[in-house]
């Protein structure tokens, strides 16, 4: 039978551990978190842009437009506005970027803001 004392030390341990893990993914994030945070804007820009065209003016469906996406951007989510005709990508905590149809232009991205 496992004694208080012997519950108590496994109980420790399973929170040292628990911290180690939370201060490593933690360092991990402050170490590549910014170029995390570039790519995820390249991709969700990318990933706006094409499926702002493909569904304003190619007129394709937004379910079927997330098939275009390339391998690798399986986080990326699309959205749409129908009356502002736009699509926005985002990838959850890193980057968001929305691309509204103008006539005469395309889709082009809204600004970009820091």
């Amino acid at each position: 039978m496992a004694t208080a004392k012997t519950r108590s030390r496994k109980t420790r341990l399973w929170l040292w551990l628990l911290l180690l893990v939370l201060a490593l993914l933690g360092a991990a994030w402050f170490a590549w978190g910014e170029g995390l945070r570039q790519t995820g804007g390249v991709g969700s820009a990318y990933a706006a842009r094409v499926g702002c065209s493909c569904r304003f003016v190619a007129g394709r469906d937004l379910d079927d437009c997330a098939k275009d996406k390339l391998a690798g951007m399986e986080l990326i989510s699309l959205s749409e506005d129908v009356q502002a005709k736009s699509v926005t990508a985002s990838i959850p905590l890193i980057a968001s970027d929305t691309a509204s149809y103008r006539e005469g232009y395309g889709c082009v991205l809204d600004e970009w803001r820091d």
